[in-house]
């Protein structure tokens, strides 16, 4: 499994919320809701240079909102769908924004094992999550991460 490293400042994300307790399928269901929506945040949406999307991010925390790991064997918590915006951005109605807190993370590629893999070869390397893991989709080329925060900055 191939990991790198990186640190990301805190950073502001709008998106629809949800939660486990709305059943299977809920974050699939936000995010339809979100894309269906997003020319009402699109005006706040931050931008890379080349004017792209900077990226759309699936935030998750625990239902206290400490932005821990989803509670009972990462089944129960709280899912923003989103994007990233700038972090005065307001919420318009029907968006929740959540500043996530700056990190050092573990990025690995997205896919069916590659939570339960990752978390396996961070144990191995002597680490351990300090904070609930993101989903993001880089705009450019569609390919799907995690990001696994292993130390707050």
């Amino acid at each position: 499994m191939e990991l790198r490293f990186v640190q990301k400042e805190a950073f502001a994300v709008l998106g629809r919320l949800g939660s486990t307790r709305e059943g299977e399928g809920f974050i699939q269901r936000l995010w339809q809701e979100a894309n269906d929506h997003f020319p009402e945040i699109e005006p706040f949406v931050r931008r890379a240079a080349d004017g792209s999307f900077s990226g759309f991010w699936g935030l998750m925390s625990d239902e206290g909102m400490g932005f821990l790991p989803w509670e009972e064997d990462f089944t129960r918590g709280l899912y923003l769908a989103g994007a990233e915006v700038s972090p005065d951005a307001q919420p318009p109605e029907g968006w929740v924004k959540w500043t996530a807190p700056a990190s050092e993370y573990a990025v690995a590629a997205a896919g069916p094992e590659a939570f339960r893999e990752t978390l396996a070869a961070l144990e191995a390397r002597g680490l351990a999550l300090c904070g609930a893991v993101y989903d993001f989709t880089d705009p450019k080329t569609g390919e799907g991460f995690q990001y696994f925060p292993i130390r707050r900055l």
